[in-house]
């Protein structure tokens, strides 16, 4: 754990505190901290980070306005931090490049809980052997790397996703929800099933968390995004990715 490396940035030093201490007691001591925007930025391009806590409502340009601009430096997970609890606001946050979106006030175990999830999944996607390449053809064999749909190429080894041969940018935890996806086609997966698995949290908090990532999803992957052939919904039931047009089945 000494080599993963937090940035924490919050305008409340007694919150970065209580962060702070509670992720050192867990064996992280590669933390560092601000309490702007403009601070966030500059701490990006000097140094690599693995993960960062950003705080949505910070002093002169808040977290949502600078999540691009970090965005442009790093690929590290980002975990929004706020008392904004609007979906209007977590969909925000998710669309801009959040990985995940903690409403205050939070637990803060459950905060590194899901700092620990993030962690673990970027660290096994580092750590994934480039010369594991085998072709899938949307079949359940976990060992294979390469999944072809036709329309869309999902590499896990590359950590690519081609769209019509054309290579799509895709955010972490969006593309990790595809490839779970495409590991397990035709089997239906409700949203805490999904987040559980995904995002290695067993709380499920927000109902929109899933649904976000399933639209950013829909909107590299289907011709009409509205009218999804790959990522269907089974009402009541939860969200599966199939082959072949879908029949009685609905978008959310």
């Amino acid at each position: 754990m000494n080599d993963v490396s937090i940035l924490l940035v919050d305008d409340e030093q007694s919150l970065l505190e209580l962060l702070e201490t509670v992720l050192r007691k867990e064996g992280y001591t590669n933390i560092d901290t601000a309490t702007t925007g403009e601070e966030a930025i500059i701490a990006c391009n000097a140094k690599r980070y693995d993960l960062i806590v950003l705080d949505v409502m910070l002093p002169g340009r808040s977290g949502i306005e600078i999540c691009p601009f970090l965005r442009q430096t790093t690929d590290a997970p980002i975990l929004f931090l706020s008392a904004r609890t609007s979906d209007f606001d977590k969909l925000t946050g998710f669309a801009i490049g959040g990985d995940d979106y903690i409403t205050k006030p939070f637990n803060p175990l459950e905060v590194v809980a899901r700092i620990k999830a993030q962690l673990r999944r970027r660290l096994a996607s580092a750590s994934q052997p480039d010369n594991k390449r085998q072709t899938e053809a949307g079949g359940p064999n976990k060992a294979a790397s390469i999944f072809d749909y036709g329309r869309f190429r999902l590499d896990e080894s590359a950590g690519e996703l081609l769209v019509e041969g054309q290579a799509v940018s895709c955010p972490a935890l969006v593309f990790q929800l595809l490839l779970f996806l495409c590991r397990h086609p035709n089997q239906i997966f409700s949203k805490s099933e999904l987040y559980e698995k995904v995002w290695g949290v067993e709380t499920f908090s927000d109902d929109n968390t899933v649904m976000v990532h399933i639209h950013r999803i829909r909107e590299r992957i289907e011709a009409d995004p509205s009218n999804p052939k790959f990522i269907v919904n089974v009402r009541g039931m939860g969200y599966k990715l199939v082959r072949a047009e879908p029949q009685g089945l609905s978008t959310p």
